[in-house]
């Protein structure tokens, strides 16, 4: 597949911008090859922040909605079709990119296949010629002696391959936050697959793929501890001098104080006094006759 792409006409020119910045790396900065690919790397994924932005806010916007999206998979998992519209008009409802994970990735597959050829130039004409090779201008830490060669024709190159797979599955699991366990046993099994793929290509794309991983690693562990969740809302405190608010007026879910009335006071005891005694019947006086 990669030889198919090698006439695609915006691949050649990428190759040749891509061999520009890695001159430049190495002749003005004074690097090695290997040394040039990793700045190199990291120089992509500086350009890949804004993308990444997104991809760490999508993964947010999915893991906050994850339990509405479940509630839907299981209202409609007798149909399929039904099931991935709602979800669709969930999304757009709910301004959510499922695809954004994916956007850092395909960003990087130009990279990838330029700089296959770009090694694959650098085997056939080396700058600098076999005199360089001998300098050690292609080796990595002394145990990686040529970039340009097959991984797996050294014993480096399969320590390249160890921490390209593990470091593959840290980074792995930082992407995942939002998947189910199969889906997640699924991309957890990927490395195990693609490193016999990727162990016959030169040694500096697995050089390559492991800073691009270690990288994210590293961007996850920062993003775990910049990015703090949103605090619960607080309700404002209270003394006895501060006048109640009325719900109209920004009350909010707060339960609103029934009005309470004066209690109805008690009728005053009256003295006591002692016990009347009954009163005596007025007699009238006769008038005399005359």
């Amino acid at each position: 597949m990669i030889a198919l792409l090698a006439n695609v006409p915006i691949l050649t020119s990428f190759e040749h911008l891509l061999r520009h910045v890695l001159n430049w790396f190495h002749y003005n900065v004074g690097f090695t090859w290997a040394w040039s690919i990793v700045a190199l790397t990291v120089l992509v994924r500086m350009l890949l922040v804004p993308l990444t932005i997104r991809q760490i806010h999508g993964m947010q916007a999915l893991q906050k909605h994850a339990p509405e999206m479940k509630a839907i998979q299981q209202r409609y998992k007798g149909d399929k079709q039904k099931q991935n519209e709602e979800l669709m008009k969930f999304y757009r409802e709910n301004h959510i990119n499922p695809a954004a994970s994916c956007l850092p990735l395909l960003a990087q597959f130009p990279v990838f296949i330029a700089l296959y050829y770009t090694l694959r130039s650098f085997s056939q004409h080396p700058p600098g010629g076999q005199a360089a090779v001998d300098a050690g201008d292609f080796s990595w830490l002394h145990f990686v002696p040529d970039i340009t060669a097959q991984t797996t024709s050294f014993w480096g190159g399969y320590l390249l391959l160890v921490v390209y797979v593990a470091s593959q599955m840290v980074s792995t699991l930082y992407m995942s936050a939002t998947m189910d366990k199969t889906q997640k046993r699924i991309i957890m099994a990927m490395p195990l697959i693609f490193v016999f793929v990727i162990a016959h290509f030169p040694a500096g794309l697995v050089l390559y793929w492991m800073t691009t991983n270690l990288w994210t690693v590293g961007q996850g562990l920062v993003t775990r501890r910049l990015v703090a969740r949103a605090p619960a809302p607080t309700l404002p405190t209270r003394s006895s001098r501060t006048p109640p608010q009325d719900d109209d007026k920004g009350g909010g879910n707060c339960a609103r104080k029934k009005p309470t009335s004066p209690k109805p006071s008690a009728p005053a005891k009256a003295k006591s006094s002692p016990p009347s005694q009954p009163a005596r019947p007025v007699r009238r006086k006769k008038k005399a006759r005359r």
